[in-house]
Parts: C-alpha cells; sequence; structure tokens
C-alpha cells in the first residue's frame, strides 16, 4: 500500500504563497490519478487540484489561477503551488490518490495525513 506524506504547509498573510510536497512511499504509476483536497473548519473535505493518469490537471473554481498542480515522476513527489493566497485558503491539505479517477471522497484509496496552511487577513 503507497504511504503520502505532505509538507510544506505553514501560516502566511494574505497574498503569500506557499509551495505543498506530497511524497510517495513507493512508485505512484502513471496509470494513478493524484490530487490534492482540502477541509477548513466545520466544512465537507472538497478537491482543489487533481491530475489525470495522462497529466492533465483539472482545478477548482476557486483555485484556477493561483494554483498549479505538478508531479515529478522521478522524485515520486507531487506538488501544489499556491500564489495570490487568501483567507479562505485556510484548512488542512491533504494528498490522495485515486486507482478509478473518480474523485468521490469515497472513492479515493489512499490519503495522506494532510499538512495545515493558515492564511491570515
Amino acid at each position: 500500500q503507497v504511504q503520502l506524506v505532505e509538507s510544506g504547509g505553514g501560516s502566511v498573510q494574505a497574498g503569500g504563497s506557499l509551495r505543498l510536497s506530497c511524497t510517495a512511499s513507493a512508485y505512484t504509476y502513471s496509470t494513478y490519478y493524484m490530487g490534492w483536497f482540502r477541509q477548513a473548519p466545520g466544512k465537507e473535505r472538497e478537491g482543489v487540484a487533481t491530475m489525470d493518469s495522462d497529466g492533465s490537471p483539472s482545478y477548482a473554481d476557486s483555485v484556477r489561477g493561483r494554483f498549479t498542480i505538478s508531479k515529478d515522476h522521478a522524485k515520486n513527489t507531487l506538488a501544489l503551488q499556491m500564489n495570490s493566497l487568501k483567507p479562505e485558503d485556510t484548512g488542512m491539505y491533504y494528498c490522495a490518490i485515486t486507482y478509478c479517477g473518480s474523485w468521490q471522497l469515497n472513492a479515493i484509496n489512499v490519503w495522506g495525513q494532510g499538512t495545515q496552511v493558515t492564511v491570515s487577513s
């Protein structure tokens, strides 16, 4: 079973940037779908940015144009570059893998432990 470990969270002021990284414990085959989710206090976990097995990215409307997802196959890592951060971006960010390509929460096969992002106004 692949394990995912996130890093790079922290506290920034609005307008700042953070780069999250997700390292997999084993090779993540190109057929895997990987992505980033976040969960704010009292809210449901939601998809932020995902990458299909062919490398095609998708973004939530709330982050499109500000966040960029990327994958380094050689290093077995998934990154999320977050620019122009807003207070509403605050939450726990999770890396995830789905084998079937569905991003429904109950279809996620592997979750990381999460990394906290806090954006102050």
